[in-house]
């Protein structure tokens, strides 16, 4: 078991005096530059050249300026710094597929792929500020082309392995970017998907694509038209190339967030800025250590793709990459990952733990999961159910669960759990991260009442905050810096309570308005599921000519549960009885799926636009397409 004593946390907060957690942040948030400092040099990040100045807002809060006047690299401070360290010969990554077969390299090895697949791409002529894209599964080839692409000072562009051609057409175009690396497929749930073949279709909308280079990884079929493009073996059959020497805050990588409406957002996040944020995140607060061996299925189209191919090897510990599902080829297959890969640091999200409840309960006593001291999780808002069954079931109550939570735009996380806060009541976060500054207000600005839902905010500029939005700057400045003047608002609610929790109450712009009353959909959704009669619920506000809004439920029924009209009145008493007869829902919906992005967030917005028959906007984020047919037959009834 984990204690506090044994944390990095409690190790940085004793090097420096100070005695708490909370005595920590208001530190941080009264001298940013002790604070990020600290951080540096508590993780020994290297500068080539000492930054003048840690912090320069004469631009505004809007556009602050981090480590002026230094140079650094990411890649350097993932790699050649943990080789400095003597961990060369330590396990970098392993690698598990669908089919059993299983590959490893240590960071020796690791790092002697990153530079040759450096020269490789500077003998394709890709240089300081292009913009590569990675469309690419979770094999180790992806975080070797990730690292390598920073390390020549290129721009990485990471997009969803599932993305089809318009959603990947559409980023690359925006991104203006010279060269896209791809796999000729990947497997999920034992079918071939193809990659190359969407990217061929997508270049042709691409005019700035000089280069495609090709993962081969179908040794059974031919790969349709390779010829014209170049191999992966081929770009990484050369000499080797060292990481170059970078200004701090050269952009080291474009992630595009998905909008309720528009375009695609993409978010900049730069050399000093990314690695000193993922360093306090997960190498203070989350405590992933040197002896780590850490799952957590993601994919590098979302942030917590490029964040584990950073913290892990910054830390030089070891991450274990799964391609396809968590549940297939057999059920509990991320069990089956944790135990015979001796996990310590095993990641979730929220959605996924409630899908594991509804297997068999033998389906996880099959496995031995002893070896796990962290679990932490993020995507959704808990419910107090499945938190309690994940903290019970899988960490036998002994294994602290760390919620976490942020965004693409925050380069990381804003609120967090921490070893410290080993009794944290269900769903809720231990506060704020240091160096976020994050409050809770009203529409005015004000700090809301302690146990009022309000909008998260920072107050303070933070380090891996996004540098704007790729090409457009003014969108920027609406999306987040618009509705509370000097504040820069999420677009989340939260709450802090009188015991002292932070708690996440969905997306602000799902909010339920009945009647002037006002709450988030997962107050609604936490109701249905503690009936245990159902597996995922989507709680959605739809107009109503009396009440303005009515709240419309569309739930995923348990296993083995029977659903009528009495399931349907139980559930709708369970909402009055949990938050008052305003609430309660005027339909209950029930569905095989709701759909979700490949984080497993469900998309409210998508629930909400298919019901009212309305436009669905931006689909690229979607992993199951197939939920929205089953959505349009519900709602026609």
């Amino acid at each position: 078991m984990t204690t506090p004593a044994d944390s990095q946390l409690a190790r940085f907060l004793a090097q420096h005096g100070i005695s708490s957690y909370e005595a920590l942040r208001d530190r941080a948030a009264a001298d940013p530059e002790w604070f990020w400092r600290a951080v540096m040099d508590f993780h020994n990040l290297h500068f080539f050249r000492p930054f003048d100045r840690l912090l320069d807002v004469s631009k505004g809060p809007e556009w602050p300026q981090w480590c002026v006047g230094g140079t650094t690299n990411l890649a350097w401070n993932c790699l050649d710094r943990t080789l400095a360290a003597g961990r060369g010969d330590h396990c970098a990554v392993v690698w598990d597929a669908e089919d059993g077969v299983s590959r490893s390299l240590n960071y020796t090895q690791l790092t002697a792929l990153v530079r040759r697949a450096a020269a490789g791409l500077a003998g394709l002529g890709i240089a300081r500020g292009d913009v590569v894209g990675l469309y690419m599964p979770m094999v180790p080839e992806t975080m070797a082309a990730y690292l390598a692409i920073v390390s020549i000072g290129a721009i990485a562009l990471p997009m969803f392995s599932g993305f089809g051609a318009g959603a990947v057409a559409e980023r690359l175009a925006d991104a203006q970017a010279r060269a896209v690396i791809t796999a000729d497929c990947t497997w999920r749930r034992g079918k071939r998907s193809a990659m190359l073949e969407v990217v061929e279709e997508a270049m042709v909308s691409v005019p700035s694509l000089q280069h495609v280079v090709v993962v081969e990884r179908d040794a059974a079929g031919a790969t349709p038209a390779a010829h014209r493009h170049t191999r992966w073996a081929d770009l990484v059959s050369g000499g080797e190339m060292l990481p170059l020497e970078l200004p701090a805050e050269a952009p080291a990588m474009i992630v595009y967030t998905s909008g309720t409406t528009g375009k695609p957002k993409g978010t900049i996040h730069t050399h000093c800025g990314f690695m000193t944020k993922v360093a306090l995140d997960f190498g203070l607060v989350l405590d992933l250590q040197p002896q780590d061996r850490l799952l957590w299925m993601s994919d590098m189209g979302w942030l917590t793709g490029p964040i584990l191919a950073v913290a892990v090897p910054m830390m030089g510990a070891t991450v274990v990459l799964a391609e396809g599902v968590p549940d297939y080829p057999e059920p509990g297959r991320l069990w089956r990952l944790a135990q015979d890969n001796r996990i310590t640091f095993l990641g979730v999200a929220p959605t996924m733990v409630r899908a594991f409840m509804q297997q068999p309960a033998d389906v996880l006593k099959q496995y031995d999961l002893g070896t796990l001291r962290i679990t932490a999780a993020t995507g959704e808002p808990w419910s107090p159910d499945a938190w309690s069954w994940f903290r019970r079931e899988v960490g036998h109550d002994r294994v602290p669960l760390l919620n976490y939570s942020g965004g693409t735009e925050i380069g990381g996380g804003i609120l967090a759990g921490t070893v410290l806060h080993q009794h944290l009541p269900p769903c809720a976060f231990a506060g704020s991260i240091p160096g976020m500054g994050a409050v809770v207000v009203d529409e005015a600005g004000r700090p809301v009442a302690t146990g009022e839902v309000g909008e998260l905010a920072l107050s303070v500029p933070s380090i891996g905050l996004t540098r704007g939005f790729w090409r457009d700057p003014q969108r920027y400045l609406e999306t987040y810096w618009s509705k509370v003047p000097g504040l820069w608002v999420h677009g989340d609610f939260a709450s802090i309570e009188a015991d002292g929790g932070w708690y996440i109450h969905g997306r602000s712009d799902d909010t339920i308005k009945i009647a002037g009353k006002r709450t988030g959909p997962a107050e609604v959704e936490a109701a249905l599921l503690a009936t245990g009669k159902v597996a995922e619920a989507a709680a959605v506000g739809l107009p109503d000519p009396v009440k303005g809004s009515a709240v419309v439920c569309v739930c995923v029924p348990a296993r083995n549960v029977v659903t009528g009209p009495e399931l349907v009145a139980e559930l709708r008493q369970a909402v009055v009885d949990a938050l008052g007869a305003s609430f309660r829902p005027k339909h209950v919906y029930f569905a095989p799926d709701l759909p979700k992005t490949r984080t497993m967030k469900i998309m409210r917005r998508l629930v909400r636009s298919v019901l009212l028959d309305q436009a669905t906007g931006d689909l690229s984020g979607l992993v199951n397409p197939e939920s929205l047919d089953a959505l349009k037959r519900v709602g026609e009834h």
